[in-house]
């Protein structure tokens, strides 16, 4: 196993169960806002029926993670739980990650999750996007490298059929098919999210 394996594998497993422990946790102590946890787990189910789940299986015309990464990574993250730890990943990178940051960033300002605040959602766009081609690019750019496929998906709706290079790093592509879910998802979760709170959680109070 190299280094860039075992890291892989530590990031992986730390970043898909570390939030599973602590949203749950700061929620019930209120040291995060009391919706937290509903938003984990709703982006959770967003991120695996969206894309983690077709990504993972190459159900539409893509090529499945085990064709397009090393052997001991499949070993080490079973394909039956690599759309799960991804998902998992994802939602608490979302949860946090952005949204969380974007709230300390607007001091805890409630009101930009209950109204549509154009800086916000700016934040919430770096840094959805940020994360996205961070591990992309340092994570898993063997597994994204050219010539292997990712499948088409919900939430990637370009599929493997118009998929242009955006930038190239170091020998590293990013492609926009891997890019669309969170183009995708900034504008959807932003949206949801104000309807949501305005709704159910109508306080001004930053941690309702």
């Amino acid at each position: 196993m190299s280094a860039e394996h075992l890291r892989v594998i530590i990031v992986l497993y730390s970043s898909a169960l570390l939030p599973l422990l602590l949203i749950p946790l700061l929620s019930y102590k209120k040291i995060i806002p009391a919706w937290s946890l509903k938003v984990y787990v709703a982006t959770f189910i967003v991120c695996a029926l969206g894309w983690e789940i077709w990504f993972t299986y190459g159900l539409v015309l893509g090529d499945a993670v085990d064709d397009r990464r090393a052997i001991i990574l499949s070993e080490m993250i079973p394909i039956h739980i690599n759309w799960l730890l991804n998902s998992l990943a994802d939602a608490g990178a979302i949860t946090l990650g952005a949204l969380l940051v974007t709230w300390l960033a607007f001091s805890r300002n409630g009101d930009i999750f209950r109204q549509w605040h154009w800086g916000a959602f700016v934040v919430l766009l770096v840094l959805f996007m940020g994360q996205n081609i961070f591990v992309e690019m340092f994570l898993y750019h063997d597994q994204l490298a050219e010539g292997k496929s990712l499948s088409w998906a919900p939430l990637a709706p370009t599929g493997p059929w118009y998929n242009p290079t955006l930038f190239e790093f170091n020998g590293r592509t990013i492609t926009l098919h891997g890019q669309v879910p969170w183009i995708i998802m900034t504008p959807a979760l932003y949206g949801c999210l104000i309807m949501y709170l305005k709704r159910h959680h109508p306080l001004t109070n930053p941690l309702q």
